[in-house]
């Protein structure tokens, strides 16, 4: 018999997604469960997947549409888009027609979308989701990244990015602002918007403001860049953080009447590609975007548990000597370690990825290393997601036991138990270097 050829399928690959690897919250997410299902401890700080159910009107709505089969409209049910339109007067003051909205399978396939119709340079800020530079190489696009400091809470710095653009002032630019972000949960006041939005006009840029954990603003104060720049700023947005529903994929881009052309770009490649969103939620999602006081409810009693438990975390990381940004929005912490460089070094912890590494196996604390959102490895910077509680269970205690009461720490210490056992471990750990 002749010899049986080999060959080497890596190869075959397409050059954008040679070397890549799958995402890294979703790793760790995988991770977790695996160690859990052997019978080890794990503390889960590593997806960041909001711990509140989908509000039980927004359920009861799927329920009724299960029946929903049809394809829907490439850019989304017309009913829907109605209701986004208004929920985003209602919550943001922009005014949009619904011939602006575009739905999509989650905000992250719009972006990927995006990306992949508009010829442009992505300019990120780091620290950043772990997805838009992966996103950014599989569509051939080149990212410049923008580093920010520990300082400024990790916010993009206008005077930064007028420099980036000067060079070469009218190159295509697409711009990615995060906030509240993730991974620092920090936010950006009224004064830097106003400021990043002149520079964006200046360069006609266009800004993919990533509003995902907008109405997670643990003050309710969410202020969209598109008040001062809506000629160039797309507004991306979705049911997965605010409403808990990551897993339904549902995703929204609210473009101004001057980028249809790019809607419409994009609306083409979706109808090649996924052809349309899930019917059924699609339908229950008009329930979630239009007005209701028991959603109103969900959403003042889950800012003010994450706003609670952010600040409890934070104060007590900062009394072990690491530094950080408060949290003002969303469920993410972003420590810094490096007070215990040396300490660390000793043990040949010299990354963020071998820290990590080393606390989920000393302790079973699951979190990710900064170099996963564009930071130096040797940076000891983390990113916490602070979901690991029962929030259907914690909502309902404050929404009823807790209704004219504060979120104290005796609270948090009933509620969340697994969130307080995590720091305890981690200070312990840290003690013992």
């Amino acid at each position: 018999m002749g010899e049986i050829r080999k060959s080497n399928h890596f190869v075959n690959l397409n050059l954008n997604v040679r070397g890549l690897s799958q995402s890294a919250t979703l790793v760790i997410n995988e991770r977790s469960n695996e160690l859990i299902q052997q019978g080890k401890k794990v503390y889960k700080l590593g997806l960041g997947q909001s711990p509140f159910p989908v509000p039980k009107i927004v359920q009861e709505a799927l329920q009724r549409n299960a029946y929903q089969k049809d394809y829907l409209p490439v850019k989304g049910l017309m009913k829907l888009r109605e209701a986004i339109a208004a929920f985003n007067y209602r919550h943001e003051g922009t005014l949009c027609s619904p011939e602006d909205i575009m739905i999509g399978p989650g905000s992250k396939e719009l972006i990927f979308i995006l990306q992949l119709v508009y010829y442009g340079e992505l300019i990120i800020p780091t620290p950043s989701w772990v997805s838009y530079s992966p996103q950014a190489r599989i569509a051939g696009r080149h990212v410049t990244w923008v580093p920010t400091s520990e300082v400024s809470n990790w916010r993009l710095s206008p005077e930064k990015l007028d420099l980036i653009c000067r060079s070469d002032p009218d190159r295509p630019r697409v711009v990615i602002l995060n906030y509240p972000s993730n991974p620092t949960g920090s936010t950006y006041p009224e004064e830097r918007l106003k400021k990043l939005a002149e520079v964006a006009r200046k360069y006609n840029l266009i800004l993919i403001s990533d509003e995902i954990y907008g109405l997670l603003d643990h003050e309710g104060n969410h202020i969209s860049i598109s008040r001062y720049y809506p000629e160039g700023t797309i507004i991306s947005s979705g049911l997965s953080k605010w409403a808990g529903a990551g897993g339904w994929r549902l995703g929204t881009f609210t473009f101004p009447e001057n980028l249809r052309w790019l809607q419409n770009a994009m609306a083409i490649v979706a109808s090649e590609t996924f052809t349309s969103t899930s019917a059924p939620i699609q339908y229950a999602a008009i329930t979630a975007f239009e007005e209701h006081k028991e959603i109103d409810e969900y959403l003042v009693y889950s800012r003010k548990i994450l706003k609670a438990l952010g600040n409890y975390m934070t104060d007590r990381l900062r009394a072990i000597n690491i530094t950080l940004p408060s949290p003002k929005g969303g469920f993410y912490l972003f420590p810094n370690f490096n007070f215990y460089r040396e300490k660390l070094a000793s043990k040949g912890i010299l990354t963020s990825f071998e820290l990590c590494e080393a606390v989920l196996k000393d302790t079973g604390v699951a979190f990710l290393p900064g170099m996963d959102f564009g930071r130096q490895p040797e940076e000891l910077t983390c990113r916490m997601a602070y979901v690991d509680f029962d929030g259907e269970m914690v909502l309902d205690k404050a929404m009823n036991d807790f209704k004219d009461k504060p979120i104290d720490n005796e609270f948090l210490k009933s509620y969340c138990p697994k969130m307080i056992k995590s720091i305890d471990l981690l200070e312990e750990w840290l003690e013992n270097l």
